[in-house]
């Protein structure tokens, strides 16, 4: 139960904030949205499950609110705050704006930092081991280039002088991922018990993390840390709440996070190798017990490369496989009879070498321990040993997921081949991620709000649930708030059209259209659902608007906006064109957008392997894919494109469909419920 005393500083906290607020209205969504997201962390309705989905309008102020409800009832539960974004924007946002603002302004007293994934830090040792002449370079892919060694000198002596911490993001330029590679934490050669990596930047930014109240982190790092079992980057997670921002995000980002990969021939040529390792660790480490490992390690390596000449020979004597596309995708997930078998050994050879490498790891460490060796030399043993670790973890996991038994239950996984210049890939990706995050995450942490301005698909939460494993009945609690702003002031246009977009005449009409859509001196935007369509209406345009025309791809996102804005102030006419990727997440309030055009629902093509298979499993289960699959995710990318124009409350314009099947069509008018009540008027010739 949430006792009273907590919600009496939950109330001074939303009045001390309110009020340092300018311009701020009192809105009873945002209201019932801190009392919700209080009420779940609290166990009132869920003692054992304290999860809440909750879909809040744009305008309602979620930072604010989940800020102000979290905060207080994680600190008296004496739990970390873990506030989780799918974009950069609203991380700098929180680190820059809101928890400062709050920090300010309310008598709440904690700490916060950003959490980064171990990739994003140098490990100090191996940047110092690039001033010492100690040759790597053998093990990486990427071929060193001229000015490559005064990269690395000048990260050395800024990092001495204290002027760089070792992340790779604060660094001024970017830096190549050949230097970086170098340079990288990782978590098998930069250990936190080996004395000298105890100052490593990824070790200090640790101790940070566990010092702090909130920690903000994106989607990716904290699925990354689930996935090793918890506690390993962040604290444990039944020690933590977690807000996860732009919730609908995290299906996708968890399947690509689930996925593997390995080359057939490249992995050849970097385990043969492993006999350098070999006598590396034959001279460095005078142990009788790293005989036995020692051998098991080259062994299965031997292994493991022969069992890939026989992928390698499968794909050489089935050039077929590539003669529609460079990706050959295996129905249900199943490789053929003759791939199978080499397949099932991988697996086990991988695993038992990987089993030999954490041995001689281990031993390793206890030498160093015991002072038997001295740091110095054996450092360099093992970044070498750490590289080989990283390889056969990823290629097992490769080979665990394209041997897994299929089960009726379960969604099978998605395999392909990928054809790259002369090299094959194979690839393995979950299709449905539900049942990992239900065993990572919904049964592990203390309690978890999920919260997007787009959680609903065709007014219902089945799709999302289907895609995050969450159920009706299991505790979790469903929340929608409508957005305070006035839409039914706001028309929604259904052009009269000739023709539907998968008809021959669409083009021609669409650039007519759009062109007399378009207004003078206003902030214009039109989304389009692929790129050489964009660029076809661009080019028939350009002559006429020139540069009031702002073309994605032709110019950054962030030069394409801050012209867009310049312009618009100018009182000039200013035209954005872009894709589905302008669809989310961008800006435009005010008078930077008041006429916004949807050239055509934007159905994704499955296009994936991933989507394809996904497709598949569901027409085996006797199900309708373009129904469970196509109609929800339209519904998802129309709202958010649809979200583009009113931004703020006093927002105006005006919204045009240039698609008429949302009017001919039996799925329209689900898809146009499924949108904010707008004016919708179906335009009809004059």
């Amino acid at each position: 139960m949430l006792p009273d005393s907590l919600k009496i500083k939950i109330r001074a906290g939303y009045t001390l904030i309110t009020q340092a607020l300018p311009h701020f209205s009192t809105r009873k969504a945002q209201n019932y949205l801190v009392a919700e997201i209080a009420k779940v962390l609290a166990g009132e309705y869920d003692k054992s499950r304290r999860i809440l989905v909750a879909e809040a309008g744009t305008g309602i102020g979620k930072s604010l609110a989940y800020i102000l409800a979290a905060l207080p009832v994680a600190q008296h539960a004496k739990k970390k705050l873990i506030i989780s974004t799918a974009t950069i924007t609203l991380q700098e946002q929180l680190m820059v704006k809101d928890l400062p603002f709050f920090l300010r302004h309310s008598e709440f007293k904690f700490t916060f930092t950003l959490a980064k994934g171990r990739q994003r830090y140098c490990c100090e040792h191996k940047l110092f081991s690039t001033q010492q002449g100690t040759e790597q370079q053998a093990l990486f892919t990427e071929k060193p280039q001229a000015g490559d060694q005064v990269l690395l000198t000048r990260l050395h002596e800024a990092y001495l002088a204290g002027k760089w911490l070792g992340d790779r993001d604060s660094w001024p330029t970017p830096i190549p991922n050949r230097v970086w590679q170098q340079i990288v934490s990782d978590k098998f050669s930069c250990k936190r018990a080996l004395a000298n990596h105890r100052q490593c930047p990824f070790h200090r930014a640790r101790d940070a993390i566990n010092k702090a109240d909130v920690i903000v982190v994106n989607h990716a790092l904290l699925l990354a840390d689930l996935e090793l079992g918890g506690g390993i980057i962040l604290p444990e997670p039944d020690n933590c709440f977690y807000v996860l921002d732009e919730a609908h995000h995290l299906p996708k980002i968890s399947r690509d996070f689930s996925s593997a990969r390995a080359s057939i021939k490249g992995s050849q040529d970097w385990l043969k190798k492993i006999n350098q390792l070999s006598q590396h660790i034959n001279k460095t480490i005078k142990r009788h017990t790293t005989i036995t490992p020692g051998i098991n390690m080259l062994e299965s390596a031997q292994e493991i490369i022969k069992e890939l000449k026989t992928v390698e020979l499968f794909f050489n004597n089935n050039p077929s496989y590539f003669n529609e596309s460079d990706k050959y995708r295996f129905a249900l997930g199943e490789l053929p009879e003759t791939l199978h078998h080499p397949a099932c050994h991988l697996k086990e050879e991988s695993k038992k070498c990987l089993s030999a490498l954490n041995k001689l790891s281990n031993i390793i460490s206890e030498e160093i321990k015991d002072g038997n060796v001295k740091t110095k030399d054996v450092e360099p043993l093992m970044i070498e040993l750490g590289f080989f670790q990283q390889r056969i973890e990823n290629m097992q996991t490769l080979w665990v997921m394209l041997t897994r038994e299929k089960t009726t239950k379960q969604a099978p996984i998605a395999a392909w081949a990928e054809r790259e210049k002369a090299e094959i890939y194979l690839n393995a990706s979950p299709i449905e991620v539900g049942g990992i995050l239900e065993k990572i995450f919904w049964s592990q942490a203390a309690g978890i709000i999920l919260c997007s301005a787009t959680l609903t698909s065709l007014n219902n939460f089945e799709y999302f649930k289907r895609q995050s494993g969450l159920k009706s009945n299991d505790g979790t609690q469903y929340l929608r708030l409508k957005s305070p702003f006035n839409y039914p002031a706001i028309p929604l246009i259904i052009a009269d059209m000739e023709s539907d977009p998968t008809q021959a005449g669409f083009d021609d009409e669409l650039i007519e259209k759009i062109e007399n859509y378009l207004r003078d001196n206003e902030g214009n935007l039109v989304l389009f659902a692929s790129y050489w369509q964009m660029n076809l209406v661009a080019d028939k345009l350009n002559k006429k608007y020139q540069e009031a025309l702002l073309i994605q791809g032709v110019l950054s996102r962030s030069k394409l906006i801050k012209t867009h804005k310049q312009r618009c102030d100018q009182g000039k006419t200013s035209i954005i064109f872009g894709t589905g990727g302008l669809s989310e997440g961008l800006d435009l309030p005010g008078h930077y957008l008041t006429n916004l055009i949807i050239t055509k629902l934007p159905f994704a093509v499955p296009n994936s392997p991933v989507e394809e298979a996904h497709s598949e499993w569901i027409k085996a289960q006797g199900g309708n894919p373009f129904l469970q699959l196509s109609i929800p995710e339209t519904s998802k990318k129309l709202i958010q494109s649809c979200g583009r124009l009113i931004r703020k409350e006093n927002d105006t314009g005006r919204i045009i469909i240039l698609d008429k099947r949302v009017k001919t069509k039996r799925y329209g008018k689900g898809l146009l419920d499924a949108l904010p009540p707008f004016a919708i008027q179906f335009e009809h010739k004059h």
